[in-house]
């Protein structure tokens, strides 16, 4: 990252002219995450890439990990205008077995002085989202973020209200042989664009974590930008970065594959196809290329596309099946590109 990197303004300016602008936000916004999260570098890449593409990051692992913590830096990154803050930078959402989904959406309130009944915004509201366990709560609640994910937007009592451009959503999850937890139906799934999980740090990130966790609450990094810078660069980065009609054709060879193979009883769906461009052209656009090639797709295809599988009953490995699948379609397709066609 280069040293004049601006340490955010009062209204989060950041120069986002060209490409090479986009990847220095990029990169910014990933040093502040890992300054706050020791070890989890490819997962802040990750969640990264899915905030760049207009996606959802499901977070898997066990409490303690990190996950909260990440998802709390990250909200941190986004300076709401002083003037507009009837949305919020981020907003935390703790998912429980009582919760229901006015308390995620909000609802109609009597207000006394009107004599009327008015909408109170929920905590989905905000930027950042972070829905904590998500699968602790029951379907009906779970269910509830669907339309604010899928379309940017809440309906409550007939009445459909907007959500910010700048909408994003990171749930994390406890594995499911923890008691009191709730799978996340097939239709839910399909929202989120990758599924990461995230394992033990080592020993040497472990004691990173240990000897600066004193330093980092007492002095976070300040480095934010505005809602509309962010816009600014992932549109820049959306017209920019190239995704050529043989990757396309590579992504329709990948679903094609997974749905014809006889481990997996339902595959990826069109929609997934649509959300993946964006993404592998967030990672192009990290990796200094403003166009996308099938290192890209390899890299993203196991997050992007196993946890969107049925396997068979017994079977539960869908990031063999995915990567099996995937490999000769990238193997072709590296090989076309080599060759110039």
């Amino acid at each position: 990252m280069p040293p004049s990197l601006p340490d955010g303004s009062a209204d989060g300016e950041f120069p986002v002219g060209s490409l090479a602008d986009v990847r220095n936000l990029f990169a910014a916004i990933g040093s502040r995450c890992r300054a706050i999260v020791q070890g989890r570098d490819e997962t802040i890449a990750l969640v990264l890439i899915a905030m760049f593409a207009d996606g959802h990051v499901l977070l898997e692992d066990h409490p303690g990990s990190g996950k909260t913590t990440l998802a709390k830096g990250l909200g941190g990154a986004i300076r709401r205008p002083p003037q507009d803050q009837a949305v919020a930078a981020m907003r935390r959402i703790q998912f429980t077995p009582d919760l229901l989904p006015s308390d995620i959406t909000g609802g109609m309130v009597f207000d006394a002085e009107s004599k009327q009944f008015v909408f109170r915004a929920g905590p989905v509201f905000a930027n950042v989202v972070l829905a904590d366990e998500i699968n602790r709560t029951s379907p009906k609640v779970q269910a509830s973020l669907l339309e604010a994910m899928a379309e940017k937007q809440v309906t409550v009592d007939n009445q459909s209200y907007p959500l910010e451009d700048l909408f994003f959503v990171i749930a994390t999850q406890n594995p499911l042989d923890l008691a009191g937890t709730y799978p996340l139906p097939r239709a839910q799934l399909d929202r989120f664009l990758f599924k990461i999980r995230m394992t033990y740090l080592s020993k040497e990130h472990e004691m990173e974590v240990l000897t600066r966790w004193r330093a980092v609450r007492q002095k976070p990094p300040t480095f934010a930008v505005s809602p509309a810078t962010f816009l600014a660069a992932r549109k820049l980065m959306l017209d920019a970065v190239q995704v050529s009609a043989s990757i396309m054709e590579c992504l329709c060879d990948i679903a094609a594959n997974l749905r014809k193979d006889k481990r997996v009883a339902l595959a990826t769906s069109t929609r997934s196809l649509v959300v993946a461009m964006p993404a592998l052209q967030a990672r192009a656009m990290m990796h200094g290329r403003d166009y996308v090639s099938p290192a890209d797709i390899k890299a993203l295809a196991q997050p992007m596309f196993s946890h969107r599988l049925e396997l068979l009953p017994g079977l539960k490995d869908a990031d063999t099946v995915v990567a099996e699948c995937c490999a000769p379609v990238i193997e072709a397709a590296t090989r076309n590109s080599l060759a110039g066609k």
